[in-house]
């Protein structure tokens, strides 16, 4: 803890001959100052007991005087404890609020990121929290707002390229990045003058079509795959995937016996939150019951049991279990000598590509696959298409391989 002294300045005499009476701090070796407003001449002070002397005429009012201050610091430092510092002090004794440490970029985005997992936006949470992850690892601790600036983050930029990373990924980070630091300048963290964006390009690149021919999907149906081993699990994955419409993995994952009425599936996709009728053909629920545990919460495999439903956890088990499942994909695509090699992804755009080959309008694959096609304007006064007409081009394009 800081010791504290009250002392005669002797440094330096005012005009009218008199020294100022101060207090001296010291911290870490450091000395500090404070003024205490009475100013005396050096016969009327007494250096060993710290006070003024009983021959001046004011003794008695000048020594409480500056023993109440002498308290009010000595309270002050022990407010402040490890976290003292001049600034602070100044600024108790002053009456003015505390100015806290200005927050840190690290401290900042936990903080949005703690929010976006609280609001249940835990995709977006694990791809923030990736990009800033990166970012500290790069820069080998904490930073301030004021250090995430064009220097750095262009540095940051060439190290992430020279790692190996595609330029998607790059971009991705770079973009949670920056809706971190436009956040930080709506809170009045920082001040815009800071904003270190205007000169970086954050560039992306147009992925490769991921879909495959029914042709495609025929071979790896062909692969004789041992019962229950991971190779069989993967392209069962992908299999009812594609008889779902293209339904994803996530949603595949939360799928529950609750879901299925009436010989269909009915779920609300979490990516866009809008709610899906898929018909349940006999070979889809063929790999649904083969695939299910008995006693399980889910139709999957994939959570476990006790894993709380939207929770970070389980949000990371799926991701793992998707990087595993599209490891064995790429293993049996390699070995049919797909040039593309199937992923989980795959099985949406394989079921519009398959449909659109087929002859099926672009308007009735969007609607397949919950999406809108042209003008939204324009698409509030059509009729949406009749169930059977869906589950029609459904069937016809599941059941063609």
């Amino acid at each position: 803890m800081a010791n504290i002294k009250t002392l005669l300045d002797l440094r330096r005499a005012k005009s009218d001959g008199t020294f100022n009476i101060i207090f001296r701090i010291i911290d870490c070796k450091k000395v500090y100052t404070i003024n205490s407003g009475v100013s005396l001449q050096q016969h009327y002070w007494d250096e060993r007991k710290g006070q003024v002397i009983k021959t001046h005429p004011n003794a008695k009012p000048l020594n409480i005087k500056l023993s109440k201050h002498f308290f009010k610091i000595e309270q002050a430092v022990l407010l402040l404890d490890d976290e003292f510092s001049i600034e602070k002090l100044k600024a108790i004794l002053s009456g003015k609020p505390q100015v806290e440490d200005p927050e840190t970029f690290q401290v900042f985005a936990n903080r949005i990121i703690q929010q976006m997992i609280e609001a249940n936006r835990l995709g977006n949470a694990m791809v923030y929290q990736t990009g800033v992850n990166r970012l500290i690892t790069y820069c080998g601790r904490d930073v301030t707002f004021q250090e995430v600036n064009y220097k750095l983050l262009d540095q940051f930029s060439h190290h992430l390229i020279t790692s190996g990373l595609k330029i998607n990924s790059v971009s991705n980070y770079f973009r949670s990045i920056r809706a971190i630091y436009n956040k930080a300048i709506k809170l009045k963290v920082i001040e815009r003058s800071y904003y270190p964006f205007h000169d970086i390009s954050i560039k992306s690149e147009k992925t490769a079509k991921r879909a495959v021919l029914k042709e495609d999907i025929a071979k790896l149906l062909e692969i004789p795959l041992q019962q229950k081993s991971p190779s069989w699990r993967a392209l069962n994955y992908f299999m009812l995937s594609f008889y779902l419409r293209g339904i994803s993995f996530t949603d595949l994952a939360y799928l529950k016996y609750a879901n299925i009425i009436d010989g269909r599936i009915e779920y609300k996709r979490r990516k866009t939150h809008k709610n899906y009728n898929v018909k349940l053909f006999p070979i889809a629920e063929s790999i649904v019951n083969q695939l299910h545990l008995p006693g399980d919460h889910y139709l999957l495999p994939i959570i476990p049991i006790g894993v709380p439903e939207n929770s970070i956890r389980a949000k990371r088990i799926i991701h793992q279990c998707i990087k595993t499942t599209n490891k064995y994909l790429k293993r049996l695509s390699a070995e049919v000598g797909l040039g593309c090699p199937v992923t989980t992804y795959s099985s949406r755009h394989s079921f519009a590509t398959i449909a659109k080959r087929m002859g099926y309008s672009n308007e009735l694959i969007a609607e397949a696959l919950g999406h809108e096609y042209g003008n939204k304007i324009t698409n509030i006064y059509l009729d949406k298409f009749e169930t059977d007409v869906l589950d029609d081009m459904h069937k016809t394009v599941i059941l063609i391989l």
